[in-house]
């Protein structure tokens, strides 16, 4: 048996999955934003819930919004504000009485769908996540790669390649840049580019069901989208040239980015072929703590 907890900004997630990974049980709480000692409550109340039904004292896999710095060993980057600078995964195994083990939720995405997702069997995934923001995770040979600062994946951050002048300098980033990848394909970015009347104050999904539609302006916002999203990619391939591409997040949904993307992105990656592959993710909302369920290696319990 195997435990994993997503610690998402809305819900916190929690299900024990057997070997094969089969989801065996699976338990939801809302998250206490802006709270620091309940949200470590929360979890502990959570997995001791759903360990009721475990043998022995299993070791829990946690995604979070952020990741453990290795200088300081506080939680850096996280969207859950109050997170940073705090010991969690120390005050989170005190609580538990078992061993924990954090990693950012884009790895635990990417470590879901390269066990037995759309990346199985393959030797080196990129995991992507386009939602509200823009994240990615690395696994090689079945194993996520953090490394030493901790940000391996971190593509959101990167400025967009190849830019327009029209691109130049991009919009403010919270991180205080401008021109971030994240900037140009989180979705409200997409939504915000919808201006006229017959799309304004649609999702996402909705402007790309216009796209299929016909929409005139739908289509236009979606072939833009798709270019920006190849570039951007383009320059993951021309450095980790992964085996396969797995999208997830929200905008995961836009069918139309599964065959324009890859139409695109040949014009920038430094080769003459790509065979680099992108799919939709396998395990849609699940990926993330599922992930986070396959962070520990098979072990025995006390």
């Amino acid at each position: 048996m195997r435990l994993g907890v997503d610690l998402g900004g809305t819900k916190i997630e929690a299900i024990l999955m057997d070997q094969n990974g089969n989801i065996v049980d699976r338990k939801r709480v809302a998250t206490p934003r802006g709270d620091y000692e309940k949200t470590v409550l929360a979890i502990c109340d959570l997995v001791d819930d759903i360990s009721r039904q475990a043998p022995g004292s299993l070791p829990v896999g946690i995604g979070i919004p952020g990741t453990v710095s290795p200088a300081t060993r506080l939680i850096k980057n996280a969207n859950s504000t109050w997170l940073i600078g705090k010991p969690f995964d120390k005050d989170l195994e005190a609580a538990l009485k078992r061993p924990v083990h954090l990693a950012n939720d884009a790895d635990c995405f990417a470590l879901s769908e390269a066990v037995d997702g759309a990346g199985a069997g393959q030797a080196s995934v990129f995991g992507v996540i386009l939602g509200t923001g823009v994240g990615g995770g690395i696994v090689i040979d079945g194993k996520p790669v953090s490394g030493p600062n901790a940000i391996a994946g971190e593509w959101g951050h990167n400025a967009l390649p190849w830019p327009e002048s029209t691109e130049i300098p991009g919009p403010e980033c919270y991180c205080g840049k401008t021109g971030c990848i994240e900037t140009w394909l989180s979705g409200p970015s997409l939504e915000q580019q919808a201006t006229s009347d017959s799309l304004s104050g649609l999702s996402a999904l909705e402007i790309a069901k216009a796209s299929r539609s016909g929409q005139e302006e739908a289509q236009a916002l979606i072939e833009r989208y798709a270019d920006r999203l190849a570039r951007a990619l383009a320059g993951v391939i021309n450095i980790l040239d992964p085996n396969v591409i797995v999208l997830g997040g929200g905008l995961s949904g836009i069918d139309q980015l599964y065959t324009l993307v890859p139409e695109k992105w040949g014009a920038h990656v430094f080769s003459d072929t790509v065979v680099t592959e992108l799919k939709p993710n396998a395990h849609g909302a699940s990926s993330g703590v599922r992930g986070a369920a396959w962070l520990w290696p098979d072990t025995k319990v006390s």
